[in-house]
């Protein structure tokens, strides 16, 4: 397959489609939900329509994947989600956006291909945002706790990454954060030509909004995140703090209603308005999966700091927009979405993608995160066949390089944000 690789932001999608962003979760979703609902009175200006009542149709979108409420919030009917659809035709032949993180709980082909096709068929197109799950992961953990959650955050990586199926007591983790099977899903979905990928770059605050300008055929700069303290993420402390009182709370039987009032929506509201996080706060970390090695702990912390340089364009394997993508390894993207892999690992170099082949360097969970190494004594199930491209069950002795493994069949491009050279 062969895609281009260049410096320049995409180009607008035709008009009258129907732009579907599923997050997932943590990787800026929410900052352009508010953005996209700040300038929705700006938006038919230049012929798009943000069609949700809301800042973010979640219950449409829970409705819609078959998942349950929030703990303690409305349960989500099916009419949350006919709404939206009803919403989306209403625009006619306008292009529209629709958001919501809670899209990529999905949990089969069907959920995905019946969203399609009920948002519009053939005129949707697909955008997923992705993050390194070193940086998701902590901020996960804390999601997850405000909504309930008991367990620490080691035992909550021990949980997630040592103890096979790897879906206790979290089985939405992976559904949502196991990207290459989350992008070959809704590659099924909407068609290889109608999904986008874009790697968010937290050093670039306004990348991912000039990215949705781009695609929408917006002026530059009419997209701006909109401050949101009730949307900042907790403290080590705070969460702690939190996690305790969850643990009181269920330890005294109160039911779940009373906990959406009192504490997601009031103790924790009220403490993210009224307490500013200082440089002098601690911030949860993820501690060193392995016994060994300084340069897998750094792969895990986040990666390399340093910038690309984008060559131009390329044409040598699939690739993702986003702003200085260079460092990060796809490792194991397979043949066929859902097949055994091809062995082929490649690494971006500024904005080229290089594919080579080498045998496996460990043996890994499939639900392994970026840089994570478990020690011999951690048991993984068997992965062949699967996507990362690695032999049966053993224990994991090297490092597994994995952002994301995208699936082949189907075009994107890697592009580097403006102002991004030189830096």
């Amino acid at each position: 397959m062969e895609t281009d690789c260049t410096s320049d932001m995409p180009a607008p999608l035709p008009t009258g489609t129907r732009l579907l962003h599923i997050g997932p979760h943590k990787t800026g979703t929410t900052a352009v939900q508010g953005a996209l609902f700040a300038a929705r009175d700006r938006l038919p200006e230049h012929g798009v329509v943000f069609p949700a009542h809301s800042r973010h149709p979640m219950e449409a979108a829970l409705a819609a994947c078959a998942r349950p409420a929030m703990m303690g919030d409305t349960v989500p009917t099916e009419r949350h989600w006919t709404r939206l659809p009803e919403r989306v035709r209403a625009t006619g032949e306008k292009t529209s956006v629709i958001s919501s993180e809670f899209f990529a709980d999905a949990p089969d082909d069907a959920t995905a291909a019946r969203i399609v096709e009920q948002l519009g068929g053939d005129r949707v197109h697909v955008l997923v945002t992705l993050r390194p799950l070193a940086r998701i992961m902590p901020s996960q953990w804390q999601q997850y706790v405000q909504n309930g959650l008991r367990m620490g955050y080691e035992d909550w990586l021990e949980h997630m990454l040592r103890r096979p199926p790897y879906d206790e007591p979290n089985p939405s983790f992976w559904r949502r954060h196991r990207h290459d099977r989350l992008v070959a899903r809704w590659v099924r979905a909407a068609g290889s030509g109608r999904v986008t990928v874009v790697v968010v770059d937290d050093r670039d605050r306004g990348g991912l909004m000039r990215t949705f300008e781009a695609l929408l055929g917006l002026p530059e700069n009419l997209l701006w995140p909109v401050p949101d303290t009730a949307n900042r993420s907790l403290t080590l402390a705070e969460t702690e703090m939190l996690r305790n009182l969850n643990v009181e709370f269920r330890g005294n039987g109160l039911p779940d209603e009373l906990y959406s009032r009192l504490v997601r929506n009031g103790a924790v509201m009220h403490m993210k308005n009224m307490c500013s996080p200082t440089p002098a706060d601690v911030r949860i970390a993820t501690p060193p999966l392995g016994g060994r090695g300084s340069r897998r702990d750094r792969r895990l912390g986040g990666g390399s700091d340093r910038r690309p340089r984008c060559p131009g364009p390329r044409r040598s394997g699939p690739a993702v927009h986003g702003a200085r993508a260079a460092g990060t390894v796809l490792a194991g993207a397979p043949d066929d979405p859902g097949s055994g892999g091809s062995g082929a690992v490649r690494r971006t170099r500024g904005c080229r993608l290089r594919e080579r082949r080498r045998p496996p360097r460990a043996r890994c969970a499939p639900d392994a995160v970026e840089g994570a190494r478990p020690g011999p004594r951690s048991p993984l199930p068997e992965t062949a066949g699967g996507p990362l491209n690695t032999p049966p069950a053993g224990a994991c002795e090297g490092p597994v390089d994995l952002l994301t493994a995208i699936p082949r069949r189907f075009t994107v491009a890697v592009a580097q944000s403006p102002g991004a050279q030189g830096e």
